[in-house]
C-alpha cells in the first residue's frame, strides 16, 4: 500500500466510531496490513455455515445485508453501510448469519492474525517499558462513551485526586471518541468535588457535535454516583491559515544547566541550618519523584515573592509521537503549580496554604512534544473574594507559543478544625 493509499485508509479509519479508542500509532498500523476486497451485487461475504471467518471486515464503499437464521422471531435484516463493520475479532463472538453484497461493495479485511491490533490494553506486561505518565493516562473502555481511569500508588496525589489527573484522563478519555485527525485546540474544566485516590474514576463521554473540521466533547468524572469534575473539549483537523505571534518567550538559562526540582528539595532536607518546621514542609512536598521534571529558572522563596514563576519541564522518558498522547500529558502538568503562585504575595512566617483549582482553560496553539522542554511561564493578575486568577503560556525551545492558559483557584489559609471533613471541596 502506497504512502498516499495508506493516508486516506487511515482517515477512513479515525471516523469509525469503534476504533476511536486506539491511538494514531494502532491505526497506522492497522492501516499498513488491511486487505482491499470487492464484490458484485449477489456475492456472498460471509455464509453463516462457514466454521471460520477470515477476520474483521470494514466497509469502505457499497452496501451489504445481513441475513439472520431462518426461522428467528425478530427481525434480523439490516443493511451495512460505509462505517460499519462485521466478523470476529472485536467482541469475540460470531453469530449465524449471511453477509450478502447488495450494490458493488468494497470492504477493507483486518485479517484473523492481525486482530490483536484492535486490543486497547497495553501489551506489555512490564510497567518499565511505559512512563509512569502513559500508565495514568490509561484509560479502561467499558462501553463506546464510557471509560475508567485510576490513581497509581505513585501519582501525584495530598490525599485525594491530583487535578491535573482529572484533566489529563478527561481529555484522553474525549480524546477516544474523536477522528484521530481532530486534536483537542481548547479546553475548559470545572473541579466540583475532592476524587478519592482509593477508588476508581468513571469518565463519561457526551458527544455535543462532529463537523468536518471540528468536534466538540463533554466529560464528566464520577465517583459514588456523583458528578466530581467536568471537561469541555473542542477538537479540529489541521488547516492551513493566518500565522503570527505577539508574544515573546523571556531569555531564560537552558534546562540542562539548572537543578530539577527533586534535586533541590532533596538538598533542603539535608540542609541542617533550616528550622525543624521548615524541613517538615518540605519532608511533606517531597513523597516521590514526579513524573514530570521540573527546572526552575529563578530561586524559589518560601516568604513573601511577587506572583509569578517561571520553569522548564518535560515528561520522564521517550514518549510516543502520538499528538493527542503529548496533549494529554502537558494538561496533565499544567496544574502541577498554578494555583500556588496567586498566594506567593501573602506568605508569611508560619503561615499554611493550600489553593484550590476552581476552574482552568488551555489553548493548544500548535504542535508540541511533553517529552522535550517546554518553558512555563505563569503571572497572577489578581486575588479578591478568596479568588485568585493567573494566565499562563508554554513555548517550546524554539520560542513558539505552543499553549495558552487560564486557571482560577480558591485561597484560604489552612484551618485546623475538629468537625468532620465534607467531600465538597468548597
Amino acid at each position: 500500500m502506497n504512502t498516499e493509499s495508506s493516508s486516506s485508509v487511515e482517515e477512513f479509519l479515525g471516523k469509525v466510531p469503534l476504533l476511536h479508542r486506539l491511538t494514531s500509532s494502532s491505526l497506522k498500523k492497522i492501516a499498513q496490513v488491511l486487505v482491499f476486497k470487492r464484490y458484485e451485487r449477489g456475492d456472498y461475504i460471509v455464509r453463516r455455515d462457514d466454521e471460520e471467518m477470515e477476520g474483521v471486515y470494514f466497509v469502505l464503499e457499497g452496501q451489504a445485508q445481513v441475513l439472520g437464521s431462518v426461522g428467528e422471531d425478530s427481525c434480523s435484516e439490516f443493511l451495512l453501510k460505509p462505517f460499519d463493520f462485521f466478523g470476529r475479532g472485536i467482541f469475540g463472538n460470531v453469530y449465524a448469519v449471511d453477509v450478502v453484497a447488495v450494490s458493488q461493495l468494497t470492504c477493507l479485511l483486518l485479517t484473523s492474525d492481525h486482530c490483536h491490533l484492535l486490543e486497547t490494553k497495553p501489551t506489555c506486561d512490564s510497567d518499565n517499558e511505559r512512563s509512569l505518565l502513559e500508565r495514568i493516562l490509561y484509560m479502561d473502555p467499558l462501553d463506546l462513551n464510557v471509560f475508567r481511569g485510576f490513581t497509581l500508588p505513585n501519582a501525584p496525589a495530598l490525599g485525594k485526586v491530583f487535578g491535573g489527573q482529572f484533566v489529563a484522563q478527561a481529555l484522553a478519555a474525549a480524546s477516544k471518541t474523536v477522528e484521530f485527525m481532530k486534536l483537542v485546540h481548547s479546553l475548559h474544566a470545572y473541579f466540583l468535588l475532592a476524587g478519592d485516590i482509593n477508588i476508581p474514576i468513571i469518565y463519561e463521554v457526551s458527544r455535543l457535535r462532529d463537523g468536518n473540521n471540528f468536534s466538540t466533547r463533554r466529560v464528566d468524572a464520577r465517583q459514588k454516583g456523583k458528578t466530581i469534575f467536568t471537561l469541555f473539549a473542542s477538537f479540529q483537523r489541521e488547516q492551513q491559515g493566518f500565522d503570527h505571534q505577539e508574544s515573546n518567550m523571556p531569555h531564560m538559562l537552558p534546562p540542562e544547566t539548572l537543578v530539577s526540582r527533586d534535586e533541590m528539595l532533596q538538598r533542603r532536607m539535608t540542609e541542617h541550618l533550616l528550622p525543624s518546621y521548615y524541613l517538615k514542609k518540605v519532608a511533606a512536598q517531597y513523597t516521590a519523584p514526579l513524573p514530570i521534571d521540573i527546572r526552575f529558572c529563578e530561586p524559589t522563596e518560601q516568604t513573601k515573592s511577587p506572583s509569578r514563576l517561571k520553569y522548564w519541564f518535560r515528561t520522564r522518558g521517550e514518549l510516543s509521537d502520538d499528538q493527542a498522547l503529548h496533549r494529554c500529558v502537558v494538561a496533565f502538568a499544567s496544574d502541577l503549580m498554578y494555583a500556588f503562585i496567586s498566594s506567593d504575595p501573602h506568605r508569611k512566617k508560619g503561615m499554611s496554604a493550600v489553593p484550590v483549582s476552581l476552574d482552568h482553560s488551555m489553548w493548544f496553539h500548535r504542535p508540541l512534544r511533553a517529552d522535550d522542554w517546554l518553558l512555563f511561564v505563569m503571572v497572577d493578575l489578581t486575588a479578591s473574594q478568596s479568588r485568585g486568577l493567573a494566565t499562563g503560556e508554554m513555548f517550546n525551545r524554539k520560542g513558539e507559543l505552543v499553549v495558552s492558559l487560564k486557571q482560577e483557584a480558591l485561597l484560604k489559609e489552612t484551618v485546623t478544625s475538629s468537625k468532620p471533613i465534607l467531600d465538597a471541596k468548597l
